[in-house]
């Protein structure tokens, strides 16, 4: 689709393993199921409270608009008509600030890791180069999710 940027189903591996270092504020590190991507993600638990095993669908786009036009500034509900984050229930928006590889091996990296912050609130995304193939620093980007039923 377009915008979209990796989309997959992750799962709650750990919650705070270093404690929680803000009362509202919790980190959690997940695993995406097709990709294997390590994610690292602080999520506002007072606004979307999370459990050990929970699983989410996860959206990382450009846009929230579903033709994949980017907006000209942050989405306004006014401006718009539906859009993807009428489907989810936690939606956030970030700049992309680093994306780093690993360096033990010579040439590509084995693995790749996006940096996201979302108003201070910090994501951590890694995991095969080929799935974060479109990431860019400075860029604008919104994360979308949704607790799937058991």
């Amino acid at each position: 689709m377009a915008g979209i940027l990796f989309e997959d189903i992750v799962d709650v591996k750990d919650i705070d393993p270093e404690g929680r270092k803000f009362d509202r504020v919790s980190r959690i590190h997940c695993e995406s199921e097709s990709f294997k991507m390590d994610l690292i993600l602080d999520v506002n638990i007072q606004c979307y409270p999370v459990e050990l095993g929970d699983k989410f669908r996860l959206v990382l786009a450009t846009t929230l608009r579903e033709d994949g036009v980017l907006e000209d500034a942050e989405w306004n509900p006014a401006d718009q008509g539906p859009s993807r984050a009428d489907a989810y229930e936690y939606v956030m928006y970030g700049k992309i600030y680093r994306i780093e590889g690993d360096d033990s091996t010579v040439g590509e990296p084995s693995k790749l890791a996006a940096y996201v912050s979302y108003g201070g609130l910090l994501m951590r995304i890694q995991g095969d180069p080929n799935n974060l193939h479109n990431f860019k620093v400075d860029s604008h980007i919104y994360l979308l999710m949704k607790r799937l039923a058991y």
